[in-house]
């Protein structure tokens, strides 16, 4: 198996390089001429946003762990495989190490028969999933015998479903707790889904990003079963042009104006938390929160190892291994 993920620098040397990168990706950099252009405009992008990135990550300690969480999400799945297959769990990074040839070579040294390609994106989209097994295919040797099954999204999966509710749930005892008071329930808090943004043109060509993460927010709400007023925003905006909305900040601001006092904030489509957790929501969202007299901030804590969303990757590997849907 191998589980594909974004990556992020691991030191505050590396952010350069990792940004330079992200924007030499082909399926995000894209436009008359791009083949020519891609590399000197890369190299000018991330030396222009290098210094002011760095100091986000230096506030979250210097790095970011989403290579150690995926590291521990494999070594958690490969054990649960284990209580039925014979299973090597590898991680491939799209833009920082491991990157995706370090995890061909690994597949390649262990001679294995079948391999599930598995990305740690539940919604699919063009610049996530797409770019990450573009790149295993540029990087895989054509022709190689192995039997190769992919899983493209698993953002209706029951267990996945069930892991995210789970991690609302830790959030709203804190409100509870919070409020100095075991009566109250936390009903009022403002429910607010955030997942990473996308251009609109992306969306506009067919992506089912949007549709999907829409599915996946009703889904928990159903299951969840939770009163609360509740909406839907887009973060981590990164380029010109038309992103999704509204954004994180633009959502806090209308709460504000509606005077609601308690916000708790669900990272809807990140899996571990990293540098879109822990600085934009954390640190950023919350000063903004702040500014704006929100009382009460909280934001859920990333899936990372929740034992229900490494069953969730368990039954998508079986699954997929007995050419069934498991959605």
């Amino acid at each position: 198996m191998v589980l594909f993920q974004l990556g992020g620098p691991d030191s505050l040397e590396a952010v350069e390089p990792f940004l330079y990168n992200l924007f030499c990706d082909p399926d995000i950099i894209d436009f008359p001429f791009a083949r020519l252009a891609r590399e000197p405009l890369a190299r000018l992008v991330s030396s222009r946003r290098a210094k002011r990135v760095q100091k986000h990550y230096a506030q979250i300690g210097g790095r970011s762990p989403i290579r150690e969480l995926t590291e521990l999400q494999a070594r958690r799945l490969e054990s649960e495989l284990r209580n039925s297959l014979d299973a090597h769990v590898f991680v491939a990074m799209r833009y920082w190490h491991p990157l995706t040839q370090e995890a061909v070579q690994k597949v390649l040294e262990h001679q294995l028969h079948r391999l599930v390609l598995l990305p740690l994106y539940p919604q699919f989209s063009v610049v996530t999933t797409g770019s990450s097994l573009n790149e295993w295919e540029r990087k895989f040797p054509p022709g190689h015998p192995v039997e190769v099954r992919i899983v493209r999204d698993y953002h209706t999966h029951p267990l996945y479903i069930e892991a995210i509710v789970e991690r609302v749930n830790e959030s709203l005892e804190l409100f509870r707790k919070t409020n100095g008071s075991a009566l109250r329930l936390p009903s009022d808090v403002h429910l607010l889904f955030s997942a990473h943004g996308v251009p609109e043109t992306i969306i506009r060509s067919g992506d089912p990003y949007q549709a999907q993460i829409e599915a996946t927010v009703r889904l928990v709400r159903e299951r969840g079963a939770w009163p609360n007023p509740h909406s839907l925003c887009y973060q981590s905006r990164s380029g010109p042009g038309r992103w999704l909305g509204p954004s994180l900040h633009e959502a806090l601001q209308t709460l504000a104006s509606n005077r609601s006092e308690r916000v708790l904030v669900v990272p809807i489509s990140f899996v571990s938390d990293h540098l879109e957790t822990l600085h934009e929501i954390n640190i950023e969202a919350r000063e903004l929160a702040e500014r704006l007299c929100i009382q009460r901030f909280h934001a859920t804590k990333g899936l990372n190892d929740s034992p229900k969303f490494i069953q969730a990757l368990a039954d998508l590997v079986l699954h997929a291994l007995a050419g069934e849907d498991p959605q």
